[in-house]
């Protein structure tokens, strides 16, 4: 069983960054294609960034890209989302996604994801 823990979360004004983790157990990291989703109050979760099992490829939603940065670490296990320039309609709980892949994809749709954090709150003040 994949455990997931996000963190990074907090209050940040508007203009200001900030880097989410994710730390994976459980399983080898290397077989595991990743994600990050977020979910605004009242809205649906939705998709925003996608790393493959081996980190070459990256996969952004319109929203994300320019401003954050998905990478992983093979040696901590871990992935990361660096996040510039937040608006306040970044304001969302963030959930850190795996999936089992060894083709190299990425994954934008929730219902492919097999292991999910609990998530972490991003408030972006304006």
């Amino acid at each position: 069983q994949v455990q997931l823990v996000e963190s990074g979360g907090g209050l940040v004004q508007a203009g200001g960054s900030l880097r989410l983790s994710c730390a994976f157990s459980g399983r080898t990291f290397s077989n595991y294609a990743m994600a990050w989703f977020r979910q605004a109050p009242g809205k649906e979760r939705e998709f925003g960034a996608s790393v493959s099992w081996s980190g070459a490829t990256t996969y952004y939603a319109d929203s994300m890209k320019g401003r954050f940065t998905m990478s992983r670490d093979k040696d901590k296990n871990t992935v990361f989302l660096q996040m510039n320039s937040l608006k306040p309609e970044d304001t969302a709980v963030y959930y850190c996604a795996a999936v089992w892949d060894k083709r190299g994809g990425y994954y934008t749709d929730p219902r492919d994801m097999e292991f999910w954090g609990k998530g972490t709150l991003v408030t972006v003040s304006s």
